[in-house]
């Protein structure tokens, strides 16, 4: 099932559902990702769950759209979203970016829990944008078929899902979205480390190793060593930032056993 949304500005996103029974679990991508990187997930969850997934700006369907991607405008939109569905959100889930918007819409959207998968706690640096851009601005040179190709090729170890998602999401993406994202945000506006060491609601925090995470070394230490009261943290050593991708057995492992020890289905 798809459906338009309006945003709070005008704009229209497309909202995809998985499922038809059991409680709603909306998701979040991540860069250069759409709703279809949910897919598998959703084939996993959707005899148990409703599973909702959107796109963010300036990816997938609203590629046309890049701006404003202000972590404010972001929350808000996943407000917007929430509001269409017109029914409790038992979870949200997010990735690295999505995984921010997730932590920090949650209790706004009034989910009762959260998922975030190694999300963006803080503003990445100058020096992982200068690479992330330069990588891009390559790709994107490419339009059509080529670029298409060129993901298939680039993204091969993947699940086959998970890379028609990828193809998806930057088939007609610019680099805008990206510069937005650290251009319209400044490190003082990004940074939910706090928010993440003391959450408020359910929380299971998926991780890589150290090395392949985006979160802060001392952040990341802090949390597996000592978590939240509400928080439960699992590191995944076998996967990189796209655990969801790269390491899917033992994701939806620990997924299906924390939404058990929820009282979900």
């Amino acid at each position: 099932m798809h459906e338009r949304v309006a945003l709070d500005d005008g704009r229209e996103t497309i909202l995809e559902r998985w499922g038809v029974d059991g409680p709603a679990i909306l998701c979040i991508h991540g860069m250069t990702s759409s709703r279809r990187s949910w897919s598998r997930l959703a084939e996993h969850l959707g005899s148990r769950y409703r599973i909702y997934a959107y796109d963010q700006r300036g990816h997938g369907d609203l590629a046309y759209s890049p701006a404003p991607m202000t972590l404010a405008q972001c929350t808000a939109d996943a407000a917007a979203v929430a509001r269409a569905i017109g029914e409790p959100i038992e979870v949200l889930v997010g990735h690295s970016w999505g995984g921010a918007v997730a932590l920090a819409s949650a209790e706004q959207i009034e989910a009762r829990g959260a998922i975030a998968i190694d999300p963006m706690l803080v503003q990445l640096s100058d020096r992982w944008y200068d690479e992330f851009l330069s990588e891009l601005t390559a790709r994107f040179s490419l339009h059509g078929e080529a670029r298409a190709q060129s993901i298939r090729s680039a993204y091969s170890s993947w699940h086959p899902l998970d890379i028609e998602g990828k193809v998806h999401a930057v088939a007609t993406m610019s680099v805008a979205p990206i510069v937005g994202l650290r251009d319209e945000n400044p490190p003082k506006t990004w940074d939910l480390r706090a928010l993440a060491l003391d959450y408020p609601l359910p929380l299971l925090l998926a991780l890589p190793n150290v090395a392949e995470s985006i979160i802060p070394e001392a952040t990341y230490r802090l949390l597996v060593r000592e978590g939240a009261r509400k928080t439960a943290v699992a590191t995944l050593p076998g996967g990189d930032h796209n655990l969801q991708r790269t390491a899917f057995a033992p994701l939806v492992e620990r997924i299906d056993r924390w939404l058990i020890e929820r009282g979900l289905p």
